[in-house]
């Protein structure tokens, strides 16, 4: 792998505009792009593959010896998620991020962004327009076919029950544009697909007595399937939880239930107890959050229920390198065994292998200078193999 300087286009704020890449500033710059070979990228598709049956293993072991406490999901919703899991229900994609060093051959698990990963309409949709704009031989990037087509075929499933009824409602969180354009994008991917959409705040979604307490759109109208770009963990513990498995047969969830399971870093832990020392995963292990830290060697300590790098630290023989503060931790940490990932000039960069409809679907890549955890100021950098 090589990392390039390149000249951004000349009109690349329009373009990321047309796009709807509103969050584009700081970002997406288009002054380096990463060069792969044919056999890394067969590499990268089949650990992508690989890692997800393994992730399948562990929701399985989980639900199977009821770990609800060692995942901190209350116990109060396991029988939703079994249930979800049982039923095979519709789950659209994931990001794992992964770290490798191209002068060796390693490359390492650092997590899964199984529930509500962002960076999707970069990586399906921007990055595929530099392509061609500068004439590259090939990208690994299905993403934007790949979501059409399992929605497509999802359709069936997926269609609302009453005449003039909303196919797929879509909801995010009020305080992100870009969790507010990656569900704009997956509805355009619906529509292509066939379906009827609406785009709201997860705030607004309410629970209406007078239609057997079925979750509502703010005009009243039942909800029949949802996705939702909001963390399962948050969702468990809201106000209206309560009636999640009662509206099981009435409100779709996508991504669904058993997503609580794959989302949590304790996915990190069992995956090394189920797979020991397998060459793609990185030691790791759970401390409370009472633990001091005196860890000898080096470990990222990452916490139980984290996003975007907040409450992470390197740390190396009880010496802490780089921390990051935040409002996570309470549940404890996960210590990972710390990775050294190739830099480049001083840019060290992480790789987001996609899945879709749990198959490998291509390739986004994140990347920060001098520093040792990716967080989400870290910008993105197209790709492309020869």
């Amino acid at each position: 792998m090589q990392r390039h300087l390149i000249t951004p286009r000349p009109d690349l704020a329009a373009r990321l505009q047309e796009r709807g890449m509103l969050y584009h500033e700081g970002y997406y710059a288009e002054t380096s792009a990463y060069q792969l070979t044919a056999n890394e990228v067969d590499r990268l598709e089949a650990a992508t593959n690989e890692l997800f049956e393994m992730c399948l293993s562990v929701v399985r072991h989980v639900i199977e010896h009821e770990l609800w406490d060692e995942f901190c999901i209350p116990r109060a919703h396991a029988e939703l998620i079994k249930r979800s899991w049982r039923e095979d229900d519709v789950s659209l994609y994931g990001r794992f991020d992964l770290g490798y060093d191209s002068r060796t051959g390693d490359l390492k698990l650092l997590e899964f962004n199984a529930d509500t990963p962002t960076a999707l309409l970069e990586a399906a949709v921007v990055q595929h327009d530099w392509l061609r704009s500068a004439g590259r031989p090939d990208q690994w990037n299905s993403l934007h076919e790949r979501l059409v087509g399992h929605l497509r075929a999802c359709r069936a499933e997926l269609s609302a029950d009453a005449a003039g009824g909303i196919d797929l409602h879509l909801a995010c969180a009020r305080d992100s544009a870009e969790d507010y354009m990656t569900v704009a994008y997956l509805a355009e991917c619906a529509r292509q697909a066939g379906y009827t959409t609406r785009l709201l705040y997860v705030d607004e979604i309410s629970v209406d007595s007078n239609q057997g307490n079925r979750f509502c759109a703010p005009d009243g109208q039942p909800i029949r399937h949802l996705f939702k770009l909001y963390p399962w963990e948050w969702l468990l513990r809201e106000e209206f939880a309560e009636y999640l498995a009662p509206n099981y047969e009435t409100t779709t969830w996508i991504e669904p239930p058993y997503k609580a399971i794959l989302a949590n870093k304790m996915l990190l832990v069992y995956l090394w107890k189920l797979f020991p020392g397998h060459r793609l995963l990185l030691e790791s292990h759970y401390v409370p959050a009472t633990d001091p830290g005196a860890y000898a060697g080096a470990w990222c300590r990452k916490p139980v229920l984290g996003r975007e790098g907040q409450n992470t630290s390197i740390v190396e023989d009880g010496q802490v390198l780089e921390a990051r503060d935040g409002e996570y931790g309470a549940e404890g940490f996960v210590l990972q065994r710390f990775f050294p990932i190739e830099t480049f000039d001083g840019w060290l960069p992480v790789l987001g292998a996609w899945v879709v409809a749990g198959e490998a679907a291509g390739l986004g890549i994140r990347e920060q200078p001098q520093s040792l955890i990716t967080d989400n100021l870290a910008q993105f950098a197209p790709h492309w193999f020869s």
